[in-house]
């Protein structure tokens, strides 16, 4: 009975010395994504898929390898700020998949029409084995990805993402979570000129170290309260081209938009 009862303890403190605790696993996960080059990019343009069936809403829809979402494109010097709120989704892994997998939701100025620059802020979700973690973040292309430390995000949560360009080389970057009462803004200067050609809404599969991070099944991400100020006022995502998520030359998104809000629904495996 005695060897019996140290042997359960040992294994209970075999157990609980090798389980992480919740602290540790988020010092691990900051550590990872302190070693990785997290970066968003320009939208990749692929042309349609052979599988898409023409209808009367093609010539408004474009595919690519990394954004779904809505895009308005103007000329120069048009777009100042971009908003939009969403409820922070519960990422799963796509059908038959297994390890990590990752998406993106995010609101931005340029990154379509002009490429040289792209001002965005927005969550990052992943699920790794069965575990889910959030990230927020902003990022001034081609500068890589920073996060918001300490900035605390559970799925169920709301979330308003901002970005205002206050030249092109400085503005700000801020997201609230209006779940938990907390905000946090980023004050930015780069050398990287912003066109302000683009206003956007995205759901992106992100690039780490320079590869497309396996993509998550991250249901339906809808932005609410979506719209962009320009030096003549607020406009809102009807009539923007919709962007839609190639891979392996299947579709695995659907987007749309209205006057007011953008959808993103996962159609993949």
């Amino acid at each position: 009975m005695l060897l019996s009862a140290l042997l359960l303890q040992a294994l209970a403190a075999t157990a609980a010395f090798a389980i992480p605790t919740s602290r540790e696993r988020h010092a691990q996960r900051v550590a990872r994504r302190a070693a990785d080059d997290r970066s968003s990019h320009p939208v990749q343009i692929v042309p349609r898929p052979s599988s898409v069936v023409s209808s009367t809403n093609i010539t408004q829809t474009e595919y690519s390898t990394n954004w779904a979402g809505a895009i308005l494109v103007a000329g120069a010097n048009t777009y100042k700020s971009v908003t939009g709120t969403f409820v922070v989704p519960t990422p799963r892994e796509p059908s038959g998949a297994s390890g990590s997998h990752s998406a993106s939701a995010w609101v931005g100025i340029d990154g379509d029409t002009c490429q040289t620059a792209i001002l965005q802020t927005g969550v990052d979700f992943t699920i790794n084995n069965g575990v889910v973690s959030y990230d927020a973040w902003w990022e001034w292309f081609p500068d890589g990805a920073y996060d918001f430390d300490g900035f605390v995000i559970n799925a169920g949560d709301t979330i308003t993402a901002t970005v205002t360009a206050t030249s092109t080389t400085s503005g700000t970057a801020s997201i609230t979570n209006w779940s938990t009462g907390l905000e946090v803004v980023a004050e930015l200067g780069y050398p990287y000129a912003l066109c302000e050609e683009n206003a956007e809404w995205i759901v992106e599969d992100y690039s780490v170290n320079g590869g497309l991070v396996p993509f998550a099944n991250f249901g339906t991400v809808t932005f609410t309260d979506a719209s962009a100020e320009t030096g003549s006022g607020t406009v809102g995502p009807a009539g923007a081209d919709i962007i839609d998520i190639v891979a392996n030359g299947a579709v695995i998104t659907s987007a749309s938009a209205g006057s007011s809000s953008v959808t993103v629904s996962y159609t993949g495996p």
